[in-house]
């Protein structure tokens, strides 16, 4: 089941869920691929399995995503963006931090995740590293 949205978006930003990821979530294009980062996590928290895969490049993609499972036991506590760069005009990587607990154990995933443009949509592609703590 999925979570009625907050007032404030999950993503940090300190922006309305309703001018910040919720637009995205409803097939607005992301400017970059930091509001697509932000957008995806917020999908996570929401558990929005449709709009996670249709933000993944097809190369990488998932059949499909177990976010009732696994995902659906974690409560994310935040997200910290730590750098947005381009790497080319249709590439870019995001370093943040999500913190979540899960089964009440308080966990933190570091990663750099790696986006590509095509027709002029951000997509996930992978990530480059990760740890959790």
């Amino acid at each position: 089941m999925k979570k009625a949205a907050p007032a404030s978006c999950p993503c940090g930003s300190g922006r309305a869920y309703a001018h910040c990821c919720g637009p995205l979530h409803q097939g607005a294009v992301a400017a970059d691929a930091e509001a697509l980062m932000r957008s995806r996590y917020s999908a996570y928290v929401f558990r929005l399995e449709a709009y996670l895969l249709s933000t993944w490049h097809a190369s990488t993609r998932p059949p499909h995503l177990d976010l009732d499972d696994a995902g659906g036991s974690a409560k994310w506590l935040g997200l910290e963006i730590k750098r947005h760069q381009l790497d080319g005009e249709d590439s870019a990587s995001v370093e943040f931090v999500a913190r979540y607990k899960l089964g009440g154990r308080a966990q933190r995933l570091h990663e750099v995740s790696r986006f590509v443009r095509e027709d002029g949509r951000w997509l996930y592609l992978d990530r480059e590293n990760s740890s959790t703590a």
